[in-house]
């Protein structure tokens, strides 16, 4: 696999990293067999870039990877992130940038990931209540300390970048990135490469649904929790399913999948963009990885951008209460 680089700060990633959520909780029930099975395909095949969060689970994808990783640390660029906080009801979140906070979060992840160090800590949402030169001036701390290597920020806006980057260099920007939610192209993006900055697409396939797959509602597991993302009800659902048709008729003349053509497009975006598709499963893996040899011509792109202009999507991307931490 080809690599690209985040940041100014020099950290090196296969082109398509692992988003590793939906092993532990969220898409439905897991198999941590198949799960590290498939971790260890992807380090196989030449990703590099492993995603977590603290939040996972809550905390268990972190001793998931950690477990996956024994033995191979020196092959991949550990991710993980801290500030949402979750209580005994499971839909409870609290955001928390504190600096005693981050300390003792990015302690706990190190002992349930068991390494020494983590290559990217995020902060996961901007905290309202805590001026952010004190959240990175307390992750500046850990990277003096020699328990994280760069600094990334998920969900922040563009005048939070560029305080932060005045504290701290920022190496990468984790935010939603795919042919359904292009809100990064609003400031965020340009931000990050005036500053220097790289872009970590997450949710590159819509949350699964760009890949054609999921054809009714019913197709999500009574516990999964795009049942109550807006774009997956109602008449969102008839709506954003139109506009996979359109896009999997491309893909098909292409003679590739209307996931590899989303991914592919999202690689398109720039050489500093790293998307980080998410799957518990080595089929979809593998076909999530073939895609960065998809390329398109100038006419291609155009027709693509046709059907899917920016705000294409129907409905939120996430429920309304969620909504308020976006791009803080």
């Amino acid at each position: 696999m080809n690599k690209r680089t985040l940041g100014r700060s020099g950290l090196e990633v296969g082109a398509i990293g692992l988003g590793c959520m939906g092993m532990s909780e969220f898409y439905g029930p897991g198999d941590e067999a198949e799960s590290i099975a498939t971790i260890h395909r992807a380090i196989e095949l030449g990703v590099t870039l492993l995603d977590t969060a603290d939040m996972y689970g809550p905390y268990t994808n972190e001793e998931l990877v950690g477990r996956a990783i024994k033995g191979k640390r020196n092959k991949i660029a550990l991710a993980t992130k801290f500030g949402i906080v979750r209580g005994a009801d499971p839909a409870q979140r609290a955001i928390n940038g504190r600096p005693e906070y981050v300390r003792a979060a990015c302690d706990a992840s190190l002992e349930r990931l068991g390494v020494d160090v983590i290559d990217l800590y995020y902060q996961h949402r901007v905290d309202p209540a805590t001026p952010i030169e004190d959240t990175v001036g307390s992750m500046a701390d850990l990277v003096r300390a020699g328990k994280i290597r760069f600094i990334g920020l998920s969900e922040a806006g563009p005048e939070t970048l560029r305080r932060a980057a005045k504290v701290h260099p920022i190496t990468a920007v984790q935010s939603e990135y795919s042919l359904w939610t292009r809100d990064p192209e609003d400031g965020v993006l340009a931000t990050c490469r005036e500053l220097g900055i790289g872009f970590v697409a997450y949710s590159p396939l819509g949350r699964g649904f760009l890949t054609g797959q999921i054809k009714k509602f019913e197709d999500l597991a009574a516990d999964d929790f795009r049942r109550f993302s807006p774009r997956f009800q109602g008449e969102n659902f008839a709506k954003n399913l139109a506009l996979v048709d359109h896009l999997t008729a491309i893909a098909r003349a292409k003679g590739v999948t209307a996931g590899q053509l989303a991914l592919a497009w999202v690689l398109s975006r720039g050489n500093d963009v790293v998307p980080i598709p998410g799957t518990k499963r080595r089929k979809y893996l593998e076909e999530n990885v073939a895609a960065e040899t998809v390329t398109f011509t100038a006419a291609e792109l155009a027709k693509i951008d046709e059907i899917a202009p920016k705000g294409v999507a129907a409905g939120l991307r996430y429920p309304a209460q969620s909504m308020s931490s976006i791009a803080r």
